[in-house]
Formats: C-alpha cells, sequence, structure tokens
C-alpha cells in the first residue's frame, strides 16, 4: 500500500484532474482503478525534467528510449483485467513502475520483468520507498515471461508484440487473462486476450502506440 501524505502532496490537484478528465470521463467505471490512480504519486515515478507532464495526457520519456505509458491506456488495461484484490500477476516491462505501483494496489502479489536493469533499480527503489511490499521486480527477457512463478492470474504487457507470445499465454492461469498491444511497430490494438479450455479468446479494447517489445517472442 502507498504511503504517501496527501497534506504535502502539492500535486493532489493534478492527480485528481486526471482521474475526472482523463479517465472517468473517457468511460473508466471500475472504481478500484480510480482510486488506486487517485492515490498514487505518478510524479514520483517522473525524471525530474519531466515532473510537469507527469500528470498530463500523454506518455512521458522514463530514458533507454522508454515512456511511462498514457494514464488513460494504463486505466483501460487494468479495468479490463477485472482485479479482485487477491490475484498473482505477471507485469512485462516495469519501466518507471508507476504502472506495477497500480497493480500492486489492486492484486496480491506482482511479479514484473524489465529488460534495462537501471530501470528495474530505479523503479525498485521508487516502489520500496513508497511502502509496496507486494512486488518483486526481476531484470530479464519479459516476452519470455517468469515461468518459474507461473501460472498467473493475470498478466499485463506494456511493450508491443508481433503476434502473441506464446510463452506468456502459456504461463496463464486456466479462465487467467491478459492485457496487450499486438500489431506492427508504428501502431497497435491493445487486446484482452482470456484463457478457455488452453485457448486463447481475444477482445480487442482500443487502437494505441507502444514501444516495441524486444526479446526472443518479441521484435
Amino acid at each position: 500500500m502507498v504511503m504517501l501524505d496527501s497534506d504535502s502532496d502539492r500535486y493532489a490537484r493534478e492527480r485528481a484532474e486526471m482521474v475526472e478528465r482523463q479517465l472517468r470521463a473517457r468511460g473508466i467505471r471500475d472504481q478500484r482503478v480510480l482510486d488506486a490512480m487517485s492515490r498514487i504519486p505518478r510524479h514520483e515515478f517522473v525524471p525530474e525534467e519531466f515532473r510537469s507532464q507527469a500528470y498530463q495526457d500523454h506518455p512521458v520519456p522514463i530514458g533507454e528510449n522508454q515512456t511511462i505509458s498514457q494514464p488513460f491506456i494504463i486505466a483501460l488495461s487494468l479495468q479490463a483485467l477485472d482485479l479482485a484484490g487477491t490475484e498473482m500477476v505477471l507485469e512485462v516491462g516495469t519501466g518507471s513502475g508507476y504502472q506495477t505501483a497500480v497493480v500492486a494496489e489492486l492484486a496480491g502479489l506482482v511479479y514484473t520483468i524489465e529488460r534495462y536493469s537501471r530501470l528495474a533499480e530505479n523503479a525498485e527503489q521508487i516502489l520500496a520507498r513508497l511502502g509496496f511490499a507486494n512486488v518483486r521486480v526481476a531484470v530479464g527477457d519479459g516476452s519470455l515471461g517468469l515461468r518459474e512463478h507461473a501460472p498467473y492470474e493475470a498478466i499485463v504487457v506494456s511493450a508491443a508484440a508481433p503476434s502473441l507470445p506464446r510463452s506468456l499465454f502459456d504461463q496463464l492461469a486456466d479462465s487467467g487473462r491478459m492485457v496487450i498491444p499486438i500489431g506492427p511497430p508504428h501502431a497497435q490494438e491493445l487486446e484482452l486476450v482470456r484463457k478457455q479450455q488452453g485457448e486463447p479468446v481475444i477482445k480487442v479494447l482500443e487502437g494505441c502506440r507502444f514501444v516495441p517489445l524486444i526479446g526472443g517472442e518479441g521484435y
């Protein structure tokens, strides 16, 4: 659970406006997602030079040619996962750690894997400072997942794959769900993938544009 002194948080108004104008006004209805994103200090996960943009409606650079995703896309992804609070979740692409923090507010235990060690270390430090004890950070090829901890009840992927990575799908529990952007590098579709009797059942959520998933089953 995030430890935040709201009385001294000068970004509180921007965060509240983000939730109302970018999320609720655009159809996000999951109150647990809205509450989590109301609590998490997104600016803490953004480099100092970009903090003025932390709550704006677009991705923000975080280094290594990576970005922190647009708030709406994060909210849409996590609403689609429909987390109850007890699940074990795999996040592919830790990045800044912001989405990791939101998932940690919504789930029981979060495993997150990041390709870039510098980003992983930075995210781990921020998450620890904010009081998250239910997150485990790993460095490696996210397209292959973390098989040693599978199966996962939910997986969220923060980079675009050319097609559904078989390794990630295999690590879903039966009736598990995954949100992942699929498509060419310039534009993708955000897909909700449900595992039903060992087969994928796919629903397209939204058009999107993510950085590419690099690795054995990515680009």
